[in-house]
């Protein structure tokens, strides 16, 4: 494959947005204005910013500047190690404002490929003369110069289609993948809430129980009314805590060995992120090993009570707790997942933390906290159902984790002319 020599601003322009009004934020409007929280920089892909409550915006701007699907952006803001470089495509046309913290990448069509420029700003020959441009402040800053200043070398525009194609294909299926997750995981939401927050279980008769006049009782310990026939447990009864092994560094390796998951694995949306862990060889203690289906959860520091599936076999580290569920966890889990969803559970974690000086949490403190105890039959059904979603679930992730492996693995050679892929193939 023959590459050529360009700057970027030699094929695509970059816009810095507009400089929106702080006066005229608000919680709610017809235009929402973009920030590098739109960025998941880690899945290099497009997410709504869920971080601030704000984002409307409700004065007047250009025209310019409202974004149409399908549009490229990149943040000028190093709000996140990493950050500069990633790039996401707009969701929806008529809805997002560019803010100044926002480029847009616009294509020279007869010389740059869309979907090839897209992976293109975010490859590490790029990333890296981004940071190495960047303004050392306390944020580190980009420019739409500092891009456009940028040196690649990129094959013709029709070997670029194919490339880009193949890869927005990969993409597709992981973000098809997602998107089912999230359904998945709303529809357990929606049953446990319908069940075990409004307590319209269905009663012997099929019934919505509490609609249909269902007996409620208080619970001095849970401080509010529960179903007739219904207690508190601690977590402990249900599926104890234990806290991880203390690894000692020397005993790490980068590739060798099984994964070890540290605070730092565990993510907002309860997966683990281990593209960047460490692992233990010759350490043979199931007590600390997390299986497929256990549930993990950190115990100290900024990621305090975040929580996680585990989808292979890893160690658990020493400031990371394992709930044990049991040979069949999926016959448990369902309803202790989505009880520590609950806002009851997350104060409690931050209540008993919060006298201390750095936040921390041991595992006899997190299986004294108390959780509701619903009738056996109903928390089995509910177990019953939840484990088909979590089952599908679990095989989506694997598959994610696969295709982001085989994306991510091609990227660099595809970008650098040393693989190339057949145009017939790419139709297919």
């Amino acid at each position: 494959m023959e590459l050529k020599k360009y700057k970027l601003g030699e094929i695509l322009d970059v816009t810095r947005g507009a400089s929106l009004s702080g006066e005229y934020y608000a919680t709610e409007g017809d235009y929402i204005r973009l920030t590098c929280g739109n960025f998941d920089y880690q899945n290099n892909c497009f997410k709504e910013n869920t971080s601030k409550d704000n984002l409307y915006y409700i004065g007047e701007f250009r025209s310019e500047f409202l974004m149409k699907k399908g549009d490229i952006i990149t943040p000028l803001t190093e709000q996140a190690i990493g950050l500069l470089g990633s790039t996401a495509i707009i969701p929806e046309s008529g809805k997002y404002i560019q803010s100044q913290d926002i480029a847009k990448i616009v294509c020279k069509e007869d010389l740059l490929d869309k979907d090839f420029a897209f992976y293109l700003i975010s490859s590490t020959i790029v990333k890296q003369q981004l940071s190495a441009a960047a303004q050392q402040t306390k944020i580190r800053h980009t420019s739409p110069d500092k891009i456009k200043d940028c040196i690649v070398w990129i094959p013709k525009l029709t070997e670029q289609k194919c490339i880009g194609k193949l890869l927005r294909t990969l993409d597709s299926k992981i973000e098809l993948n997602r998107a089912i997750n999230q359904n998945l995981e709303a529809m357990a939401k929606q049953l446990y809430d319908y069940w075990f927050v409004q307590f319209d279980f269905p009663d012997e008769n099929g019934r919505p129980y509490k609609s249909s006049g269902g007996k409620m009782v208080w619970n001095e310990k849970l401080k509010r009314e529960i179903p007739e026939g219904w207690d508190s447990i601690p977590i402990g009864n249900y599926a104890p805590c234990k806290g991880g092994y203390a690894f000692k560094s020397s005993d790490f390796y980068k590739r060798r060995g099984v994964p070890v998951i540290k605070i730092g694995n565990i993510r907002d949306d309860y997966t683990l992120d281990m593209t960047d862990c460490q692992c233990i060889e010759n350490f043979d203690n199931s007590q600390f090993l997390a299986k497929r289906f256990d549930l993990v959860i950190a115990m100290t520091g900024a990621t305090i009570g975040k929580f996680a599936i585990s989808q292979r076999d890893y160690w658990v580290n020493q400031r990371v707790g394992r709930f044990e569920l049991g040979d069949t966890p999926l016959n448990r889990l369902g309803y202790l997942f989505n009880s520590l969803k609950q806002d009851y559970f997350r104060e409690q974690i931050f209540q008993i933390a919060s006298g201390c000086a750095q936040p921390n949490i041991s595992s006899e403190q997190i299986d004294a906290i108390l959780i509701l105890k619903p009738k056996d039959s109903i928390l089995s059904q509910f177990n019953n159902i939840c484990r088909s979603l979590l089952k599908q679930q679990s095989e989506n992730l694997l598959q994610i984790e696969e295709l982001t492996k085989q994306r991510d693995e091609l990227l660099p050679f595809l970008m650098n002319g040393q693989v190339s892929v057949n145009s017939d193939l790419s139709d297919d």
